[in-house]
């Protein structure tokens, strides 16, 4: 397993992170925490969860209840400071008004709620989920800033931004003596390349760190899916989740087949070419690894330190 600095703070990361998604939404809460404590045995001290994910991302509740943090909570009774805990703030909570978003108001309040669940008295990085265009951005880095310096928060960072919003965030921090997003989290894999145009080259020169979500694309690059209508029983599109089927076009289904031609040539499975590519590009921190089961955790530690050739990148590179 190797380890990075995150972005320019002295915090170690592991290249591989621990998802915490499915952790009470689609798997229970044991089968999450061995997925928890193989990963942790594996290396990995990087985990990232959200106080949205677990039931309440179910269309039934329409919003989120927790349940992941109490899962990890629970989990790393005694064995806290050996993680790097990450989780994030900002969607739906309840049905009030003021249960969303990036006020004051609602980051002081579930910021409390976030420790209580996780059970700790700090959380590593504490991320804004997305960009809330109704609350003001001093308002919320003054709160950010106020739970860096009452010690419930290290560090802050920011998730699905583009390169100019966190630009301006940092344009404020440095005017108004708060603190910075240190990292962002953004989608990236082998078909969802659009952060490569403006967010990374933004991110490598003001040195922001980048961990990555579903970098295989929410399981079209592991393979399991050979059309739009043959999805396996158990997998996410089985079970309804809309955001797979964005990656159902014939275009993705092409790429996927020569992708695993090259995956096969290289004698690791296709799941595992598609991690490693992301792992291979410079400016990626960590990669973010939902794993539901035990093996993909297994399979992501075992390719996490493949250093690519220039001539495997540029036969990646040439697939089009």
């Amino acid at each position: 397993m190797q380890y990075k600095k995150l972005g320019k703070t002295g915090l170690d990361v592991s290249s591989i992170c621990l998802g915490t998604m499915a952790f009470g939404r689609w798997i229970d809460e044991e089968a999450s925490q061995t997925i928890l404590y193989q990963a942790m045995e594996e290396g990995i001290n990087f985990i990232d969860t959200a106080n949205y994910y677990g039931k309440g991302q179910d269309t039934e509740v329409p919003y989120g209840t927790g349940e992941s943090e109490e899962i990890i909570g629970r989990a790393l009774k005694g064995r806290r400071d050996e993680v790097v805990l990450a989780t994030k703030v900002g969607i739906r909570m309840g049905h009030g008004m003021n249960e969303s978003g990036l006020s004051r108001s609602h980051i002081m309040k579930e910021i409390d709620n976030s420790l209580q669940r996780l059970q700790t008295d700090y959380i590593d990085l504490y991320q804004v989920h997305l960009f809330d265009q109704n609350a003001p951005l001093e308002e919320t880095l003054r709160a950010l800033d106020d739970v860096v310096r009452s010690g419930k928060v290290r560090y802050i960072g920011c998730s699905n931004y583009a390169a100019w919003q966190i630009m301006k965030a940092h344009g404020i921090s440095e005017k108004m003596n708060l603190e910075k997003y240190v990292s962002v989290q953004p989608q990236y894999n082998l078909l969802s390349r659009e952060i490569e145009q403006e967010l990374l080259p933004f991110c490598e020169s003001e040195g922001v760190g980048v961990m990555v979500y579903s970098p295989m694309a929410r399981g079209m690059l592991s393979g399991k899916y050979k059309s739009r209508d043959d999805a396996p029983p158990e997998s996410r599109a089985a079970k309804g989740e809309r955001l797979i089927q964005n990656y159902f076009t014939e275009r993705n289904f092409e790429l996927v087949g020569k992708y695993r031609e090259l995956a096969e040539k290289n004698e690791v499975s296709l799941s595992q070419f598609a991690l490693s590519w992301v792992l291979n590009q410079p400016a990626v921190s960590s990669a973010i690894v939902g794993a539901s089961k035990p093996y993909h955790v297994t399979d992501a530690v075992n390719i996490s330190d493949w250093k690519w050739s220039p001539e495997l990148i540029r036969e990646a590179e040439n697939i089009n």
